[in-house]
């Protein structure tokens, strides 16, 4: 205690200099918490909606994953009712969902185009994943109401369709025939991406397998209690049905892999940079104080101090600055994190999106500890560094310095 002591008074000997450093410092390190704070938060949502998305697991035969269908649900699953009930049976499994999945053409009698359809179960669908679609004109798909669909905004647009439009789905059944169905248009929705609502079409499961001809499914979406039992779960489903594929969330969430490779990147580079520009400053700083006390530490020297005692005095005038700058730049992160959660702030819609999303930066207590344990230790080992060449300068020199 009594050389941090002596080392802060130090820090005071000159303390505009001292202000600036622990300004670079707290600034830095405030850099740092709120870039990783926004790069956790995106990771964190991307993974959610991920995951609400397909579900936490997705069981399927392997060909499905594998392989592309020659005719649809060529690699679907048979006997669904029975093998929902042995999934449910886990107790970590919440809702597993029905999805068929195909392609054809939707018309509404003077024009045809592409449409990438879904058959879910409307009740379950909804419920489970919450309002993952924002509903622009008309109601959501309801359970027992057969022969009904939701289209995709820009589809309905170019179809000239709105609720209560009558439409016809046109695909191929499992036997490579052309099959069509009518439909009425109980809703019009948003994803947010212009490009999937020119495109997407939902239905019920029945109406689905009914345009098929099948009574198959594409694959079974399972839901957990939480995104921590997912490796549990998978390794208790695919040991309980060893001739199905259990994949997770991760493995089809390519967008979230994609952008977490990106911001690694690019966070990764800009806690480089924040972090040489803090050596920088706390060894410059350092290398003034020092210089100016030059011929002090040679008369430290001539008295009988040693060479360690004087290398951890400096060190630990390092260690105060970065510390203060290290505490303050948390503070100053800490209040910007809960800022943005009292007055909301909206992000511009991401290329390829329509709709922006809130700013909001994750509070990670391992990023804040292993960020000021960085600063620490990067403003000690500068303040060392320089103090080194100093304190073992002959004394007669140091003694002469001018």
């Amino acid at each position: 205690m009594k050389w941090l002591k002596f080392a802060w008074l130090n820090t005071l000997r000159n303390r505009r200099r001292s202000l600036v450093t622990v300004s670079i410092a707290a600034l830095g390190t405030a850099a740092i918490l709120l870039a990783g704070g926004f790069a956790l938060y995106t990771y964190q949502g991307l993974a959610q909606a991920a995951a609400r998305t397909t579900g936490h697991l997705i069981v399927g035969t392997p060909a499905q994953f594998a392989r592309d269908e020659d005719v649809p649900l060529q690699h679907g699953l048979d006997g669904v009712a029975a093998l929902r009930s042995r999934l449910l049976a886990d107790p970590a499994v919440r809702h597993v969902l029905p999805r068929v999945e195909f392609s054809g053409l939707v018309s509404n009698g003077e024009k045809s185009t592409v449409m990438m359809a879904a058959g879910i179960d409307p009740d379950s669908e909804f419920a489970v994943k919450g309002p993952f679609l924002q509903v622009t004109a008309g109601d959501v798909l309801q359970g027992g109401r057969s022969g009904e669909v939701m289209l995709g905004e820009g589809l309905a647009r170019s179809l000239k369709a709105r609720p209560g439009s009558g439409l016809t789905l046109l695909a191929s059944t499992t036997e490579g025939a052309l099959n069509a169905i009518d439909v009425t248009v109980r809703g019009v929705f948003s994803t947010g991406i212009p490009e999937v609502d020119k495109r997407l079409v939902y239905t019920d499961v029945a109406t689905a397998q009914r345009l098929l001809a099948t009574q198959r499914v594409s694959t079974l979406g399972v839901f957990l209690s939480g995104m921590d039992a997912v490796a549990a779960a998978q390794s208790r489903i695919g040991a309980a049905q060893p001739a199905l594929q259990v994949q997770t969330w991760l493995d089809q969430a390519t967008f979230y892999r994609s952008v977490k490779a990106l911001y690694n990147r690019i966070f990764g580079a800009l806690g480089l940079i924040i972090g040489v520009i803090v050596v920088f400053v706390v060894t410059n700083a350092m290398a003034m104080a020092i210089i100016e006390r030059t011929r002090e530490i040679g008369t430290l020297r001539a008295i009988g101090t040693l060479p360690g005692q004087l290398m951890r005095s400096l060190a630990l005038e390092g260690l105060v600055l970065g510390s203060a700058g290290a505490l303050l730049g948390a503070l100053l992160s800490l209040g910007m994190s809960v800022l943005l959660l009292l007055v909301p702030v909206q992000m511009p819609p991401p290329p390829g999106r329509s709709t922006g999303y809130p700013l909001q930066i994750a509070i990670d207590p391992a990023l804040y500890a292993f960020t000021i344990a960085a600063m620490l230790l990067l403003a000690t080992a500068a303040s060392a560094a320089v103090a080194r060449r100093t304190v073992n300068r002959p004394i007669v020199d140091a003694l002469a310095h001018v």
